[in-house]
């Protein structure tokens, strides 16, 4: 997938901040779109997919139960 996103759940990341997922969402939604910048007619769709992508991150690492912690 998108080597520069991080794994954001223990014992990889202890300390995990809304900017570190938004990041991550970022880095997704570059990779699947193809668009590092997108067009003015899709900033739109682009930006609301960060932050949809953003909360479900953040639904996961919040619900997520990680054993042997």
């Amino acid at each position: 997938m998108c080597r520069s996103i991080k794994t954001l759940r223990p014992p990889y990341a202890e300390m995990v901040t809304e900017e570190d997922m938004r990041a991550a969402a970022l880095q997704y939604v570059r990779k699947i779109s193809g668009f590092r910048q997108p067009a003015a007619h899709n900033a739109e769709a682009f930006d609301a997919a960060v932050e949809q992508v953003t909360a479900a991150t953040k639904e996961l690492l919040d619900t997520l139960v990680v054993r042997g912690k």
